[in-house]
């Protein structure tokens, strides 16, 4: 079962390719201070550096690529080590996916990775499925 939350894949230079919320209700404030933060890390991890912080009750984990940054949010119950390891499922998916020499013919149009949600969703923790969870 998949234990990521929230999912971002940004260019280096900010701009989002993909996402996916699991809690369509998380702040507007939650998400611009993870930016901020995204930020701030970003600028000092080396490429292939792996981070962390927490905000609120989720851990996010930042993985930086040659030109990707890659976050990830997961409840502060799950295990970091296996956060940090299905971060890393997410990013070897998406260099086989959509390799550097793809990005050459990319015609810039970010709804392409739509369906990227398909190749991680054994990745990705389930609204319904925590839901049941609670009974």
């Amino acid at each position: 079962m998949g234990v990521l939350q929230d999912i971002w894949i940004l260019t280096n230079t900010g701009t989002v390719l993909f996402n996916r919320v699991f809690d369509a209700q998380m702040k507007s404030q939650l998400f611009g201070a993870l930016m901020s933060a995204l930020n701030t890390f970003a600028e000092k991890l080396a490429e292939g550096g792996l981070s962390n912080f927490e905000l609120s009750d989720k851990r996010f984990i930042i993985k930086k690529t040659k030109h990707f940054i890659f976050v990830a949010s997961s409840s502060k119950k799950s295990k970091e080590k296996k956060v940090a390891d299905e971060l890393e499922k997410v990013v070897a998916r998406f260099q086989v996916k959509y390799p550097e020499d793809w990005f050459e013919k990319w015609d810039m149009d970010i709804s392409i990775f739509d369906d990227f949600e398909k190749d991680i969703g054994d990745t990705l923790e389930e609204p319904i499925k925590k839901f049941w969870k609670g009974f």
